[in-house]
């Protein structure tokens, strides 16, 4: 079903606008498992304050081309390359300091993933070591759920993050066992990985609501090192902003540092992904594509008559395995 909203509803009242909008779970699925995203259809209008979320949300002509327009005049002002420099060279303690505000008090835990990302759970009587790494752990929202939930003792994760304070809250966690996990402070665009595991030990990688904070032109660089380190027929499991999401919309002139690439109020990053920029970056790193999906989701607030719409990607990439 098309849901028409006008030239100038993509989302409704900004300034009332109190859901998170740096990572889609943490203000959206709550703590608990939930059903697999496509599954709630919005087949009355009538009924969109029913509930939270609503999948599969298909925007008319009118909607594309009006959020094609606010990202083209948002973007026509670049930030001067000398404050996009600045920003890029203190990127880690822009995210320490975000960290150090926040704590672990800002994104929930990401119990959906076993829900998206099946594969994680390992088969039953599996007697090999599992080995999983996230990039870009933060305070052990995907960490901790992880171990806690995961009780086979062959199933160790591995967490880095490029902010220092971030692996440091994550270890204060009652839940943190490094019989379990282990986190550790990584630059994942640095040339070389300073990392506890060899190249080809890695069963799944993580990436999620990260990479949108690298600066595009060395994206690549990471994709390569994620090859290095996956075994042959490893998994990397992909969740990330989406062209035209609802974030991308609110940014004011001056805050494109490039092409659908922004600086948020605190100094961090975003970028905003087609499904043609992940396929040509994970192929061209020599991953197979296994998954692409977009997500187009409306979330609303029933307390305040809010609409919200949101784009993300969700793809699955596979190193293939040595003939």
């Amino acid at each position: 079903m098309i849901l028409r909203s006008g030239r100038c509803r993509l989302f409704q009242k900004p300034r009332l606008f109190t859901c998170n909008i740096m990572d889609s779970e943490s203000s959206s699925t709550g703590d608990g498992p939930r059903p697999q995203f496509g599954n709630r259809h919005l087949k009355n209008p009538d009924d969109v304050f029913q509930h939270n979320a609503w999948d599969d949300v298909q925007w008319d002509p009118e909607q594309q081309e009006h959020a094609r327009k606010v990202v083209e005049q948002n973007s026509s002002e670049k930030m001067s390359p000398e404050d996009a420099a600045r920003i890029e060279n203190e990127a880690g303690k822009l995210w320490d300091k975000f960290y150090g505000v926040h704590q672990n008090g800002f994104f929930k835990n990401r119990q959906w993933l076993f829900t998206e990302f099946p594969e994680l759970v390992p088969k039953e009587g599996n007697i090999d070591r599992v080995n999983v790494l996230e990039v870009g752990c933060g305070v052990g929202n995907t960490v901790i759920p992880l171990v806690q939930t995961i009780a086979d003792q062959n199933f160790f994760v591995y967490g880095c993050d490029f902010s220092e304070t971030a692996v440091e809250i994550m270890k204060q966690d009652e839940n943190y066992n490094e019989s379990r996990c282990l986190g550790f402070v990584c630059d994942v665009t640095a040339p070389e990985w300073p990392v506890p595991f060899p190249p080809n030990s890695l069963d799944h990688i993580l990436l999620i609501f990260v990479l949108s904070a690298i600066n595009p032109e060395k994206m690549h660089h990471v994709a390569g090192q994620l090859f290095k380190y996956l075994k042959p027929g490893g998994l990397v499991f992909f969740r990330d902003y989406g062209r035209y999401d609802m974030a991308q919309l609110r940014f004011k002139k001056g805050k494109c540092i490039a092409d659908n690439f922004y600086m948020r109020g605190d100094g961090t990053r975003a970028y905003f992904f087609t499904q043609e920029d992940l396929r040509k970056l994970f192929t061209g790193a020599g991953f197979v594509e296994e998954q692409m999906l977009e997500d187009r989701r409306l979330q609303v607030n029933r307390g305040q008559k809010l609409k919200m719409y949101r784009v993300w990607i969700q793809a699955k990439f596979r190193k293939p395995v040595l003939q």
